[in-house]
């Protein structure tokens, strides 16, 4: 108990004396990782406060991740760097080259002493509500990557409001909260019309669509297009037993499916934008070499990734719809 030091007639608040107190016993090696903390309630009878006070202190390094509580047993010390400040909490839905891009932007314009913890629920609705429900509280800020899982609100309910931020797909339930998205129903929709001139030159455009993993403002922007331009179309979920035939257009969300595509096209002997047309998703530096340019319907994650830490700073309440633009190149 020695190590909690509070002075009653100085200006400084009880709870951050105590927090000063832990802090100090960190640096000195009293306390070391591993090791339990004195229980609330001898603080608290110890320097007679109140019980809410010594929460409060301990709460604070609790979001900061440096102490956790264990049920039934107390508090230990789990980490002992003290300089971090705010504890992030960023659920992906599933690693990949865009997605790091956003990651390493966002981690760079945080500022110093934030932590950032990153998970990810690979489309997986239970996934998604257990990694949620095992770190309600423990964290500063909370954002949340929902993709199209259906829900996710109810989940999303344990948390604070002011502290969640929904990152690139949003939902109509989700609309009270902040956060930075696409919109992927009138990005598609506008940016096939930008490149309606070299889509004519084809017969038919496919788009390839994973119910379980792509927006479905996606899906019904490429249909409106496809109807106000009276353009033969079709809607597939996969290339694996697809038979390519000259003169189809492609549309590809993913880039494992856009390899698949290349491959097929190779063994084909046919000629890229000249027999098989292809419009990838998120532009990536692969895409702007392989086969002389892929061309990408593409948001600016760089961008996400630094608006969404501007707001984390500055504690902004906002939603703001991410600019997306259509990138020509040689497959189309």
């Amino acid at each position: 108990m020695s190590m909690i030091r509070v002075k009653k007639q100085i200006s400084i608040p009880k709870y951050k004396q105590i927090i000063a107190s832990i802090e100090d016993a960190i640096v000195s090696g009293t306390l070391k990782k591993g090791d339990q903390l004195p229980s609330l309630n001898s603080i608290r009878d110890a320097h007679k406060l109140s019980r809410d006070t010594v929460l409060m202190a301990f709460n604070e390094l609790k979001n900061r991740g440096i102490i956790q509580s264990v049920v039934g047993k107390g508090y230990y010390l789990i980490n002992d760097n003290i300089e971090v400040s705010q504890k992030v909490f960023l659920l992906f839905d599933e690693l990949n080259s865009f997605k790091e891009d956003l990651y390493t932007s966002f981690i760079n314009n945080l500022g110093k002493n934030v932590r950032v913890d990153t998970y990810f629920h690979h489309f997986n609705e239970d996934m998604f509500s257990k990694l949620i429900q095992e770190n309600v509280g423990t964290y500063n800020h909370y954002v949340i990557m929902p993709a199209n899982l259906k829900n996710t609100h109810l989940v999303l309910e344990a948390l604070p409001k002011d502290k969640v931020y929904i990152l690139d797909q949003t939902h109509p339930e989700l609309s009270e909260y902040s956060g930075i998205y696409q919109n992927f129903e009138k990005d598609i929709f506008n940016n096939l019309n930008k490149a309606l001139s070299y889509i004519q030159h084809y017969k038919k455009i496919i788009l390839l669509f994973n119910h379980n993993r792509q927006p479905q403002g996606m899906l019904k922007g490429f249909k409106d297009f496809c109807q106000l331009n009276a353009i033969t179309n079709e809607v597939i979920n996969s290339l694996q037993n697809k038979d390519l035939k000259k003169g189809e257009v492609y549309i590809i969300p993913d880039d494992k499916s856009l390899l698949i595509a290349i491959k097929k096209i190779k063994e084909k002997e046919f000629t890229l934008s000249k027999d098989i047309g292809i419009i990838s998703y998120n532009d990536t530096l692969l895409k702007e070499i392989v086969e002389g340019g892929i061309t990408t319907i593409s948001t600016n994650f760089n961008n996400m990734g630094e608006r969404l830490a501007k707001m984390i700073r500055n504690k902004e309440q906002l939603q703001i719809e991410n600019a997306n633009k259509l990138i020509l190149r040689n497959s189309l």
